[in-house]
């Protein structure tokens, strides 16, 4: 009898999936009349007044009602979900928070149809793309190292200039300035079309190399299984013999699996492609210069990554430190907090408590109506202390909220912090929570930076936590930054982000000669230094 409502509750749950999905394809794919899109475009404004604590930094009252006012006025027919959502991006990344993101519903597939897509790839995904000069280039392929220097003329019918004047209207940086662009239009390019064209099979590429130009077709094929395959001599199956390790072979094997898991997760792991999302070396053997690279402040075991490296670095007294955080796109709060107590070299106040519109700012994050179920009823069985927390948090100042961070506290620099000379290399993908990082290095005049203006802007950002809400009548999701969070230091004019020391960018022959010209220049003044 058990077993029988078990299977009855499993099938109800299939059915309602089944019936959920075909529902929101439904959505996606229907015609929306003007006024439930019109409707959308009160509810997002509505949601962006109701929570986002800094919606006029950058435009006026006035002109973003203006733009939301006009947006309604030029809906005058239906349209999809998608075709909104190109209506609605460009008005929502004239406030210039750059963590402000908006993002279509697509097609959605059943569980049997998801397991036979994940024993696939789309070799398209395979490139790396780079925005120099106003054209899009490969500048790394998984498959194929002849595509690598080609220029990408178009896309199926369509040109790479009117893919990249569309896509740039669907995200901002913070404030006026405009590194951010172009970085991310080569990181994020293949991310921005899958969210145009959906779901692919195919796709047709025109490139141009040397003034050749040739076409590609990209496809969806199986995944490469061969490293699950066992390695034989022979195509005859008697042939190939087991061969059984020792006990000690085991043994070591076993310890070299838990190392390497440890490695993975101290330095955060980021897929089968070998690369981590921390690093640390010397650039030579002499142990002068020591170089820490941070793709980002998010996974693995930050604390004990930085513990062993700055042991290091104050065991062999190195004098030169280069942080990296050149397209380092932030994360975590905990971790730069962290990682500042082993560059700061007094007594200092990391954050300033972050700006707000509600007492419960938890809770909107966790009770809107885009967040999962599961992290829904996780907060309704805690909201007790969730509120309770909150409320303590929490304090009104002349009519503002603000919530008090454990970094907000004047914070000692750790014993073994660094001493010598620090170089940090910036561009226009450093964001969030790198360049909230980096104003604290600066301010305290603590580095010479090198690069080029960062995208996330100097006297902070709206982020910390975010509210994902999901519009009742297209399923457009926007995601809305509830927490100013800022260093106790500002500049002005407002809006623009960490300015390097020394300006160097890449240039395209650098870039195909694997050349790294600021962190050059860092060496030779290491060198001229020491002379």
């Amino acid at each position: 009898m058990k077993h029988t409502y078990f299977y009855f509750i499993v099938v109800i749950l299939l059915v309602q999936s089944c019936g959920s999905i075909k529902k929101h394809n439904e959505i996606v794919t229907s015609l929306h009349s003007v006024n439930a899109l019109q409707k959308d475009v009160d509810a997002v404004y509505n949601q962006l007044q109701k929570y986002h604590p800094r919606l006029y930094q950058y435009i006026s009252k006035e002109d973003l009602d203006y733009k939301f006012d006009s947006l309604k006025t030029s809906i005058s027919k239906p349209l999809t979900s998608h075709d909104f959502y190109e209506k609605l991006a460009p008005v929502l990344m004239a406030v210039r928070q750059g963590h402000i993101s908006l993002m279509p519903p697509q097609i959605e597939f059943t569980k049997k149809e998801r397991k036979a897509l994940m024993k696939e790839r789309f070799e398209f995904y395979d490139l790396d793309f780079s925005y120099m000069d106003k054209k899009l280039w490969v500048t790394g392929s998984k498959s194929d190292s002849l595509l690598i220097g080609s220029e990408v003329i178009q896309i199926e019918n369509e040109s790479i200039d009117a893919l990249v004047k569309k896509y740039q209207t669907q995200y901002a940086s913070d404030g006026f300035n405009t590194t951010l662009f172009d970085r991310q239009m080569g990181r994020a390019f293949q991310r921005l079309y899958a969210r145009d064209k959906g779901f692919l099979d195919s796709l047709s590429v025109t490139f141009n190399q040397k003034d050749s130009l040739y076409s590609k077709t990209f496809r969806r094929i199986p995944k490469d299984s061969t490293s699950k395959k066992i390695d034989t001599i022979s195509q005859n199956p008697d042939s190939i013999k087991v061969v059984k390790l020792t006990k000690t072979e085991k043994l070591l094997r076993k310890q070299k699996a838990k190392e390497k898991r440890l490695q993975n997760k101290i330095y955060g792991s980021e897929g089968s492609d070998g690369k981590f999302t921390r690093n640390f070396n010397y650039v030579k053997r002499d142990s002068l210069v020591a170089v820490m690279k941070i793709r980002g402040f998010g996974n693995g075991n930050f604390k004990k990554f930085y513990k062993q490296s700055f042991a290091q670095l104050d065991s062999l007294k190195t004098p030169n430190l280069i942080l990296d955080l050149r397209d380092n796109g932030g994360g975590r709060i905990e971790e730069i907090a962290y990682l500042y107590r082993y560059l700061a070299q007094e007594d200092y106040k990391f954050i300033n408590s972050s700006e707000v519109t509600s007492r419960l700012p938890f809770m909107v994050y966790t009770m809107s109506n885009g967040s999962p179920l599961g992290l829904k009823i996780f907060a309704g069985i805690l909201s007790p202390f969730i509120v309770t927390q909150n409320l303590l948090k929490t304090k009104k100042i002349d009519d503002k909220i603000y919530y008090n961070f454990k970094y907000t506290k004047t914070k000692t620099p750790f014993e073994n912090n660094f001493k010598g000379n620090l170089y940090v290399l910036i561009n226009g993908s450093s964001f969030s929570a790198s360049s909230i990082l980096a104003t604290n290095i600066q301010a305290n005049n603590l580095a010479i930076f090198v690069g080029e203006e960062t995208g996330g802007a100097y006297n902070g950002t709206v982020a910390g936590l975010f509210k994902i809400y999901e519009l009742p009548n297209t399923n457009v999701r926007v995601r809305i930054g509830l927490m100013q969070v800022d260093a106790p230091y500002k500049v002005e004019p407002d809006g623009y982000g960490i300015m390097p020391d020394i300006t160097i960018v890449p240039t395209l022959d650098d870039v195909f000669n694997e050349r790294d010209p600021e962190l050059e220049w860092i060496i030779k003044h290491v060198n001229e230094s020491k002379r």
